[in-house]
């Protein structure tokens, strides 16, 4: 695990700026650090920096950059490869000399080529330097664990595992691209392949950039659609026979998740999916796992208990800590230094907490994370399956609305959860629901009038045309690309795209990353991942129960009445924060001549906005409503403009 950038110019960046760079990052590598530059063809200059966080081989002989045997290939390289050893195995004839996993992808492409990606499964974010080609190549995983950008300019490129070596580049002009944070506003996150940023993108999961003499290309070499696609032809006709398959999957994606030359543990919550991970780990070690939560002393939010029972029910060696909500919000002020772009999901801090804890005992930790996407765990499945049995009734109520009454529509005057229906018309974004007070307002925070998202086709949203005064709507509107009927499985293959990667995992990453953390997903694994997807899905979703398949081999190992309860959650009280100890640093980030003077929000618009949020619970002209995530949005984003824009 580390962090990698470097460059492709004819504008020579010192070796000494290179390594500044590179120490941007040294949380995610504190134990080593590499810095190489190389004459490439046709004048461009060549550098690789990494720094590593060492988990494989922990000698000089898995330092970065790396070269391969016969010089021809150097490669420097973020995550960890899984099936490095069944690689090594079948490449056998290269001569190695170390044990990393690292090694083994040099062996890879010198005997597949580019096509090298579809060979490995792990975790991923590479740049490789063919000599003989005179090409640089980028590389990201499948799912998207591991974050890598890149900025272009004048045929030039920079990459990154964060925004950070590129903001110390030199020559860079960090602009604001102003058209993603009316999504970023609603999304809470900046989605690849865009970033807050001007010429500057996030590679796609499963995507991989060839680099040479100042052009670029690039592919998908798996996407969620086209997995998805393939495998659901070829579905598991028995439950037994999926349930002993997922397990079997299950149990191995585990096993080589815990193959590390360092102290490894895993995250317990008590719910299902951490259970279960534990559970394997468990299995497949001679000693108690060690097993790590946070509690809250807040009854809404704790799950703690719970995780402590499951712990004891296998025998793990078990950490806890309760924290109080002082010590949460000791962290509020850090996010921006590790989550380098605007970033709004407010279980970052609780996720950091527990990562801290962690660290404290080990290197390597297991997660859940995954679950609820792959195998339908979440609330808003429940109400996709809803809506589409409402979705026929709502077109007639839709068209009957549309009726005037006094000063506006008889649509307007129906209940709340009616509108939602009636109004979701679009058939590219039928299951993402949402209340259209909040999509006025996000686009209004730049416009300064409040305005739906235009409707846009699958093929203009992947050409980058944009809708509503020149912004990315904030909707995703892609649902046709799936050709799936099933509003809950379109909605879980949605949230697989976007959701997963762009939220969950990035919070992951820098959260663990923080702390010099290294975390490992079994359920992303490619091989549970594309069975997954040959599993019926009323499997998964039975009479009601969500993750029911994978909940019957939890079940396997711990007690039902152990994991049977509502989920809480691991959030924070952003609403009573923003209201009360953060109040007064919120009004100053909305002073009205602060945002005329920064000129990035409509100044007017979202002044009135955070004063009535703060002073009436509402951001707008109706009563009622809550806006604390749209005020969580700004507040973070004005957090991150002042940690790296404000002069």
């Amino acid at each position: 695990m580390c962090g990698i950038c470097g460059y492709v110019s004819k504008n020579r960046i010192t070796k000494e700026q290179l390594g500044v760079m590179n120490d941007t990052m040294i949380h995610r590598g504190p134990n080593d650090s590499g810095v190489e530059l190389y004459d490439g063809k046709n004048g461009y200059v060549i550098g690789f920096a990494q720094r590593r966080l060492s988990i494989l081989d922990l000698s000089p002989l898995g330092h970065q950059p790396m070269d391969s045997c016969d010089g021809r290939v150097s490669i420097i390289f973020n995550g960890e490869i899984y099936n490095f050893l069944e690689l090594k195995e079948e490449l056998s004839d290269y001569p190695y000399k170390s044990t990393s996993d690292t090694e083994v992808i040099l062996a890879a492409y010198l005997k597949w080529g580019e096509d090298f990606v579809s060979h490995i499964h792990g975790m991923f974010g590479l740049a490789i330097y063919d000599r003989e080609s005179g090409k640089v190549i980028l590389a990201r995983d499948r799912i998207g664990k591991k974050p890598l950008y890149y900025w272009l300019e004048d045929g030039n490129i920079v990459f990154a595992s964060e925004l950070k070596p590129i903001m110390t580049c030199p020559g860079f002009k960090a602009e604001i691209r102003r058209n993603v944070i009316p999504r970023f506003m609603f999304q809470q996150y900046v989605n690849a392949p865009y970033s807050i940023f001007e010429n500057v993108w996030q590679l796609e999961p499963g995507q991989i950039l060839t680099f040479k003499d100042g052009e670029i290309s690039k592919r998908h070499y798996w996407t969620i659609r086209d997995a998805y696609k393939k495998m659901s032809a070829d579905q598991v006709k028995s439950y037994d026979e999926a349930k002993a398959g997922l397990k079997e999957r299950l149990q191995k994606s585990v096993a080589n998740r815990m193959i590390a030359d360092v102290p490894l543990g895993a995250f317990l919550s008590g719910g299902y999916d951490s259970s279960l991970i534990t559970a394997l780990a468990q299995e497949n070690s001679k000693d108690p796992v060690k097993t790590f939560s946070i509690g809250f002393n807040m009854p809404d939010y704790n799950e703690a208990e719970f995780a402590k029972k499951v712990a004891e029910h296998l025998g793990t060696d078990h950490t806890e800590l309760y924290i109080d909500e002082k010590e949460m919000l000791d962290l509020v002020e850090s996010i921006p230094q590790y989550y380098d772009e605007p970033f709004a999901d407010e279980s970052q801090i609780p996720t950091m907490l527990v990562c801290k804890l962690a660290r404290q005992d080990v290197t390597v930790a297991l997660s859940g994370d995954g679950g609820d996407e792959f195998f339908c765990g979440y609330n808003i499945y429940d109400n996709a399956a809803q809506a589409q049995k409402l979705d026929v009734p709502g077109a007639i109520v839709n068209a009957i609305g549309q009726i005037p009454v006094g000063s506006g529509k008889l649509l307007n005057k129906l209940p709340f959860r009616v509108q939602i229906v009636a109004g979701n018309r679009d058939p590219e974004t039928k299951t993402q629901f949402a209340s259209p007070s909040y999509i006025k307002a996000s686009h209004a925070f730049i416009s300064g009038k409040e305005a739906m998202d235009e409707r846009i086709t699958f093929d203009e949203y992947r050409q980058g045309i944009y809708g509503t005064e020149g912004v990315l709507p904030c909707k995703y509107p892609i649902e046709s690309s799936y050709d799936v009927s099933n509003w809950q499985v379109r909605r879980m293959l949605l949230d697989m795209d976007t959701y997963l990667p762009g939220d969950i995992l990035v919070k992951m990453d820098r959260a663990s990353m923080k702390y010099s953390l290294e975390c490992r997903c079994p359920i992303m694994d490619t091989e549970v991942m594309e069975y997954s997807f040959r599993i019926p899905h009323a499997f998964k979703y039975y009479n009601g129960d969500k993750k029911h398949i994978l909940k019957d081999i939890a079940y396997d190992y711990i007690p039902k009445e152990l994991l049977d309860r509502p989920k809480k959650g691991f959030g924070v009280p952003m609403d009573a924060w923003l209201r009360g100890p953060l109040k007064d640093k919120l009004i100053d980030y909305s002073d009205v001549s602060f945002l005329k003077n920064q000129n990035v929000f409509d100044a007017d618009y979202a002044s009135k906005f955070i004063r009535n949020y703060i002073e009436k619970g509402d951001g707008g002209p109706a009563t009622g409503a809550n806006y604390s995530k749209l005020a969580w949005s700004f507040f973070n984003f004005q957090m991150w403009y002042e940690k790296w824009m404000k002069k």
